[in-house]
C-alpha cells in the first residue's frame, strides 16, 4: 500500500505542476476534459478491469449526472454542489435497482442490456423537450463556485476537475488494494470459484456497478457546470465506445492506465482533426490492434520497455 501511496503522491505532484508548464491557453482547456474523462475511465475500469463486467451504458450515467444537475440548478435554482450530490444519490439508487437484474447476465448479454439502457436514456434526453431542451440542448447552466470563489477560468476549472479526479483515483486505489478489490479480482477470474470461497459475487457486482455509476454521474455534473451547455449528442453510444477504448488502451485492471488512456484519447483528436468524421473507425482499429499485440494496454507496454532498458543498462555500464 505504501508503494501505491507513493505513486499517487508523484502523480498528484505532476498534475498540480502541469498548469505552470502549460501556462494557460487552449491546451489547458483540453486538459480540463482529460480530467473529466479520467474520472469516467477509472469508473469503467473498476467495473470492467477489476470485476470483469462489461458496460456499454456508462455514457447514460454521465448524461444523467449532467442533466439532473443542470435542470436542478437552472430550472429550480438549486446550489450546484447540492444538485451534484442529489444527482449522485438519485443515479446511485437507479444503478442499484437496474443492476440487480442486469448483472445476472454475463458476457455479450450483459453488454446488450447496458447498451439498451443507454439507448433508452439517450432517447429520453432527445424527446423530453420540455425538461431537457431536446436535440437543441440545455443552455444557461451556472458554473461551480465556493462562496465568492467562482470557477470561471480554465485554470480554476483545471484545479477543480483534477482535484475531484485525484479524489476518485485515491478512492479507486484504496478500493482495489482492499479485501473488496481482491474479491473483485476473484470474480473477474472465476465467479464460480469466488462464490465457493465465500464471496457474495452478486451483491459485490451490484455495488461496484453502483459505485461506477455514481463516479460517472459526478463527472457529468462537473462537465455540465464547466461548459454551461449540454446536448444529448454528448452522451450517446459513440461516447460509451470511446470510454471503452480509453480503458482498454490504458490497461484493464490499472487505475493509472485509465489516466493514460483518457489522456491519449482526449488529446489525440485535437491533433487528428482531419479524421474527425472517421473517429469511430480509428477507435475500432486501436481496439483491434491493442487486443492483438498489447492486451495489457499502455501499462503493459511501459513495463516491457522498462524491463528491456534494465537488461540493456548493465551491458552499457560494462
Amino acid at each position: 500500500m505504501r508503494r501505491e501511496l507513493l505513486k499517487f503522491a508523484l502523480f498528484s505532484a505532476l498534475v498540480l505542476t502541469v498548469p505552470a508548464l502549460v501556462k494557460g491557453g487552449y491546451l489547458l482547456n483540453v486538459l480540463v476534459f482529460v480530467g473529466i474523462n479520467t474520472m469516467l475511465a477509472v469508473a469503467l475500469n473498476l467495473l470492467l478491469g477489476f470485476a470483469g463486467q462489461i458496460s456499454l451504458g456508462q455514457a447514460a450515467f454521465y448524461g444523467l449526472g449532467a442533466y439532473l444537475s443542470g435542470v436542478l440548478t437552472t430550472t429550480h435554482g438549486w446550489n450546484p454542489w447540492t444538485a451534484l450530490c442529489a444527482a449522485a444519490v438519485a443515479v446511485g439508487l437507479l444503478a442499484f435497482v437496474i443492476g440487480l437484474p442486469i448483472l445476472k447476465l454475463k458476457g455479450h448479454y450483459l453488454a446488450m442490456a447496458t447498451l439498451g439502457f443507454g439507448i433508452i436514456v439517450f432517447i429520453v434526453f432527445n424527446e423530453y423537450v420540455d425538461v431537457t431542451g431536446g436535440p437543441s440542448g440545455f443552455p444557461g447552466i451556472p458554473g461551480m463556485q465556493i462562496g465568492d470563489l467562482r470557477f470561471d477560468s480554465d485554470l480554476k476549472s483545471y484545479y477543480l476537475i483534477w482535484g475531484m479526479a485525484l479524489l476518485v483515483i485515491l478512492l479507486a486505489v484504496n478500493l482495489t488494494q482492499s479485501r473488496i478489490g481482491r474479491a473483485l479480482r476473484a470474480i473477474h477470474d472465476s465467479e464460480v470459484a469466488a462464490r465457493v470461497l465465500g464471496v457474495n459475487a452478486r451483491l459485490l457486482k451490484v455495488q461496484v456497478f453502483t459505485c461506477s455509476a455514481v463516479i460517472s454521474c459526478v463527472a457529468g455534473s462537473l462537465y455540465a457546470h464547466t461548459v454551461t451547455f449540454i446536448s444529448p449528442s454528448t452522451f450517446g453510444f459513440h461516447f460509451s465506445v470511446e470510454l471503452l477504448t480509453m480503458v482498454i488502451i490504458g490497461g484493464l485492471g490499472s487505475i493509472y492506465g485509465s489516466c493514460l488512456g483518457a489522456a491519449l484519447l482526449t488529446l489525440l483528436p485535437e491533433f487528428l482533426r482531419t479524421f474527425q468524421d472517421y473517429d469511430i473507425v480509428v477507435y475500432g482499429l486501436l481496439l483491434i490492434l491493442m487486443t492483438m499485440f498489447l492486451p495489457g494496454g499502455l501499462v503493459q507496454g511501459g513495463e516491457i520497455v522498462w524491463r528491456w532498458l534494465r537488461q540493456l543498462w548493465p551491458g552499457k555500464a560494462g
